[in-house]
């Protein structure tokens, strides 16, 4: 996976996390630079599938906290702005 972020990314960047799905897009991993070292998470749904836009497998975007944080909850995180975030009751 790391050789992945390089290739598409020309390098790691401390701070931020870099996710890869599966192709039926219910497993996630998630790959995280902290600057010393590499973290790796991962994630499996029972149900349904991760949301990445139009299907497309190579998928790069860029994005912030709340749209990670609602991606990962399987909430739709396409419709966040870059001004608020979903909350989860």
């Amino acid at each position: 996976m790391l050789a992945r972020v390089v290739t598409v990314f020309g390098a790691a960047r401390p701070h931020h996390a870099y996710l890869f799905a599966n192709r039926h897009s219910t497993r996630m991993k998630v790959l995280v630079y902290d600057g010393l070292g590499f973290w790796l998470a991962a994630r499996r749904l029972n149900k349904g599938r991760f949301v990445w836009g139009n299907g497309e497998y190579d998928l790069v975007n860029a994005l912030n906290a709340e749209q990670l944080h609602a991606l990962v909850c399987g909430l739709p995180w396409q419709t966040l702005a870059a001004d608020h975030a979903i909350t989860v009751v």
